[in-house]
Parts: C-alpha cells; sequence; structure tokens
C-alpha cells in the first residue's frame, strides 16, 4: 500500500492544524499524529538573532526529502507523511519546519518524525545565514545535529 506523502518547499507559512487535517480526513486507520514544528528562536547561546535566511537548490531539495520519506515509509508502519520546510527570510517566533507522521500506533509515528527531523538538520540540502547584532553569516553544520542523524544508520 502506498501511503499519502506530501512534500512542500515554501515561503509562506503553514497551518499545522490544516495540515494535520489533509493527513488524517475520512481515515479511520489512524491511531497517532506526531507533529514537530520548528521555529526561529531569537538567539543563538548570546547571541541574537534578528532573522534567518534559508536558502536551497530547488528540485534537489524536494527528491531528498522524498528519498528520506520513503525510507521512513519503509522502515515504519507509517499511514502517512508531511514535510513542510520554509525558505526566505524568516524572523524570530516564525515557523521553519514541520513534521507530520500518521500511524495505527504511536511508537512507529514517533520515531519516523525523529527520523526525519534528524536527517533534515544533519543533511537536507539547505543552507541557512544568520542576521544578528555582529552582523551576518551562514550556519555551519553542528556536530550533534550529524550525530543524531547517524544513530539511524546503525543497527
Amino acid at each position: 500500500m502506498t501511503i499519502p506523502v506530501t512534500i512542500r518547499i515554501q515561503q509562506a507559512d503553514f497551518d499545522i492544524a490544516r495540515e494535520i487535517a489533509a493527513l488524517t480526513k475520512g481515515r479511520s486507520d489512524i491511531g497517532a499524529v506526531v507533529t514537530f514544528s520548528g521555529i526561529c528562536r531569537g538567539a543563538e547561546g548570546d547571541e541574537t538573532i534578528a532573522a534567518l535566511t534559508l536558502e536551497h537548490y530547488p528540485g534537489m531539495a524536494e527528491a531528498e526529502i522524498a528519498r528520506h520519506a520513503e525510507t521512513a515509509a519503509s522502515r515504519w508502519p507509517l499511514t502517512g507523511l508531511t514535510v513542510i520546510h520554509r525558505v526566505g527570510r524568516i524572523q524570530p517566533g516564525e515557523n521553519i519546519v514541520l513534521v507530520v507522521t500518521s500511524s495505527a500506533h504511536r511508537h512507529a509515528a514517533f520515531e519516523a518524525a525523529e527520523f526525519l527531523m534528524d536527517y533534515l538538520k544533519a543533511h537536507a540540502p539547505f543552507w541557512k545565514r544568520e542576521e544578528g547584532a555582529s552582523g551576518t553569516g551562514w550556519v555551519d553544520a553542528r556536530e550533534h545535529d550529524d550525530a543524531a542523524a547517524e544513530r539511524w544508520t546503525k543497527s
């Protein structure tokens, strides 16, 4: 059975409740829905963040996310999943990313959502530039994000 998968990269904000409703409408096989929403923070350590600008490689980013969504769907008994990632200039308090997974049981939905977020943080083809009091700069990959994603490759 093929599950419904939605992947979008967009500048506009998203409505979490609307995305859950779209994934679950008319379904009686769903026992759990897990959502993760990433929100732009106003600080990183002691540094104030005025805004983030996220860029991506169109086509490639969607294909890479789809590949990992397919992995999640083959690894856990999901009934559907949604991944939405924003690009453009995002200010503190605004949504950045949404992952929604559904399954008959909570365990699969939780693990699949965590797997997808770990991938998005560590390996998805997005570039993030922070604007702060000390200027503007590109954000480097973080070791803890790589370590979180690496745990899914271990047997």
